[in-house]
């Protein structure tokens, strides 16, 4: 356009954004089982450690809380190539790349609604006809990071294909894209519990020798912040949060109990607090 230039406003999103939004936060860099009980006087007691070590996945990844940009709370289904690379050049115009918004995490809806004959996963070939590999290059030509998504489900939340039972494949064909993230929610899951479906995906990535957050919307449901530190990067630790105070506030609240489990290589979840906004101007 000419005349008109869109530009993204990116509002905390709290899965790739501060996760770790809390009355408690944790020291850096602790990373010892046995802590030492401070005495009541002491100030340091503000800041509760005293689970954190305890759990973390060690892969290398999430030393701080990863931030940066879901498609889902403002575009939902209504994704593409061209919406994801216009996303990423607005992470730099605006600045937000350099504070380190540096993901650019595509949500459900990207692929097509079957697998191939082969049993891999397909890029929707109306909405992504480049497919995700030339995306992730266009993404990291700009110095920044692509995420993706899927389900530890037999279908995603948008009744796309799930990664259950296809762990292995997918997360070899996630390192190939050369993708750097995976949000892996928990639709369609055959009421298995959380605690069995997530590791194998866990150990899939590993296996691919590839660096990729791994970041388990589990919703809360079998409180993630007491075993998911061995699993992934970050865990939701509660139900959809939706755009007012009221809900942000109440979220903020409930994960107040989860904070001393937070730290460098595992974060607390609260997903997202504001909607992405689109302006023209």
């Amino acid at each position: 356009m000419e005349s008109k230039t869109i530009i993204l406003i990116f509002l905390l999103i709290v899965s790739l954004t501060i996760v770790t939004i809390s009355v408690r936060v944790p020291l850096l860099p602790i990373i010892e089982d046995n802590h030492e009980n401070p005495s009541n006087n002491d100030p340091l007691l503000l800041f509760d450690t005293s689970n954190y070590g305890k759990l973390q996945l060690n892969n290398g990844l999430a030393k701080t809380p990863q931030m940066g940009w879901n498609s889902w709370n403002f575009f939902a289904c209504n994704i593409n190539e061209t919406v994801i690379k216009e996303t990423a050049d607005a992470l730099l115009s605006t600045g937000l790349a350099k504070l380190g918004y540096t993901y650019v995490n595509i949500d459900d809806c990207w692929s097509a609604s079957k697998r191939n004959s082969k049993g891999g996963l397909v890029p929707d070939p109306k909405t992504f006809p480049s497919g995700i590999k030339a995306l992730a290059d266009y993404i990291h030509e700009k110095g920044l990071k692509l995420g993706i998504y899927s389900d530890a489900g037999v279908f995603t939340c948008q009744v796309r294909p799930g990664s259950l039972y296809y762990e292995n494949g997918d997360a070899e064909l996630f390192a190939s894209w050369g993708v750097d993230y995976l949000k892996y929610d928990n639709c369609y899951n055959l009421g298995i519990k959380p605690v069995k479906r997530y590791p194998p995906m866990r150990e899939a990535l590993s296996a691919t020798g590839r660096m990729i957050f791994y970041s388990l919307s589990e919703w809360g449901v079998d409180d993630p912040a007491l075993w998911a530190g061995k699993v992934g990067n970050s865990w939701r630790t509660t139900d959809d949060i939706n755009d007012t105070w009221a809900s942000m506030t109440t979220i903020a609240d409930l994960n107040d109990k989860w904070a001393s489990y937070a730290g460098p290589g595992g974060w607390n979840g609260k997903n997202a607090i504001f909607r992405l906004r689109k302006l023209m101007i």
